[in-house]
């Protein structure tokens, strides 16, 4: 090993004083050039956002920071009630099925909260969606059973019951099948399933 080599002494010397220190972030208080060490928010409406300042103007900033600064009284009581529930819409057991909005004459909410799209804002969205799904009748499990034995859908309704019945009945009986009596448990659920749904009133 050459002891006098060029880059074993650029390993072993430790940098000089006069080499540039990497600097974080200054005080953003105008005339201070203390190291800003400490986050402070920057208020409502730029929530997210904060200013960089040493110990001392941190304090001095949070000694007066508020809030609710410029916020009316009656404005700062629906915040406070909306934080207890997290500021999500609710309402009271076995009202507002249809996803009705809040009445338009409560205080006007200006506090932020990050929504690009406008979907948290948007009214009558769930109304939108409901009224895009076709509403689907609901029946028993033993309906339910019996409609998956006749080979039908919830949505089938008695015209199509007693048309898949017949078409079944025909498909199955000894008669067409030549006396082959190998369909007769199929033909026996068939019949108990059609019993079912006129029992149920559907057809």
């Amino acid at each position: 090993m050459d002891l006098n080599s060029r880059l074993f002494d650029s390993i072993r010397i430790k940098p000089s004083c006069d080499d540039a220190k990497e600097t974080g972030p200054v005080c953003e208080t105008p005339g201070c050039g203390r190291p800003g060490l400490y986050r402070a928010p920057k208020g409502r409406k730029a929530e997210g956002q904060y200013w960089r300042f040493c110990m001392d103007h941190v304090r001095a900033y949070n000694a007066t920071y508020n809030y609710f600064d410029g916020m009316n009284d009656a404005a700062v009581q629906a915040y406070q009630k909306d934080a207890i529930i997290g500021h999500r819409p609710t309402w009271a057991m076995g009202v507002n099925k249809t996803g009705a909005t809040k009445p338009k004459s409560e205080p006007q909410r200006d506090w932020a909260y990050v929504d690009p799209l406008g979907i948290l804002r948007a009214e009558g969205l769930g109304e939108a969606r409901r009224k895009a799904e076709p509403q689907r009748p609901r029946h028993s499990a033993t309906v339910a059973k019996a409609l998956d034995v006749m080979g039908l859908d919830e949505t089938a309704d008695a015209a199509a019951i007693k048309a898949q019945y017949k078409v079944l009945v025909k498909r199955f009986h000894p008669d067409a099948n030549g006396g082959d009596r190998s369909f007769e448990d199929r033909l026996r659920d068939i019949i108990r399933a059609h019993d079912v749904l006129r029992g149920a009133g559907l057809c």
